[in-house]
């Protein structure tokens, strides 16, 4: 990752260049606000470590400015100052995180760390496979060997649970509690109806089974190795 540091202090500028720079990353730093403020503007960084006093711009009035000018890089604000009242304003300014000094390394790299793990968008899963059967979650079509399977509503919902769990076994109880939204025994067969039909979909016509009744257990759905 390229990190940005904007720290007057020398001493504690280089000991937290070297701690980042031994963990792998690239490091750029700033010895005043404004200097800050110009390397942000040149420069597309992972995150900003940024101390609250500055000379000639502070650390507040730099990220208020960085946001103003749509500037979205996380900032993790660093001060001596640790009143709640204190990191408060540093983040309303816009800071996203605020750690006080005197800190271990330690806790700043893993605060780094899931900065950059929340901007990440979360990845959206659209598309669920075992073996050769497909199941697209958005268009809620499936189809196997690139043969489209026609699927009821509950039956799509009942191949999507089976195919999250790929490889485990789905007890009864589970079926009923995701699936059907049970949280009682019906005492009826409504699993093992749903499963014959879903298991003449899926498997019939093709050469390897892929839903497996295990006894005593339940249910597994699994490719063939």
């Amino acid at each position: 990752m390229r990190l940005l540091i904007v720290e007057d202090d020398r001493e504690t500028a280089a000991y937290l260049a070297k701690g980042l720079k031994e963990s792998g990353h690239v490091v750029d730093h700033a010895k005043d606000g404004v200097d800050g403020l110009e390397l942000a503007r040149g420069q597309t960084y992972d995150v900003a470590i940024v101390d609250r006093m500055l000379p000639r711009m502070d650390g507040l009035t730099l990220v208020k400015t960085m946001r103003d000018e749509g500037n979205l890089v996380p900032v993790l604000f660093l001060s001596a100052l640790s009143d709640i009242d204190d990191r408060v304003r540093g983040l309303k300014a816009g800071g996203d995180d605020y750690l006080t000094k005197p800190y271990a390394i330690t806790e700043l790299l893993a605060r780094v760390d899931a900065l950059v793990r929340r901007r990440q968008p979360e990845q959206v899963q659209t598309k669920l496979v075992v073996g050769d059967l497909e199941l697209d979650l958005l268009s809620r079509s499936a189809t196997r060997n690139k043969q489209t399977i026609e699927l009821q509503p509950r039956e799509f919902l009942l191949l999507e649970y089976l195919m999250r769990h790929a490889g485990q076994v789905v007890t009864r109880t589970m079926l009923l509690e995701n699936v059907w939204d049970y949280h009682f025994d019906p005492q009826t067969n409504v699993i093992d109806v749903h499963i014959s039909r879903l298991r003449a979909k899926i498997d019939k016509g093709f050469a390897d089974a892929l839903l497996h009744t295990v006894r005593g257990a339940g249910y597994c759905l699994r490719a063939v190795p």
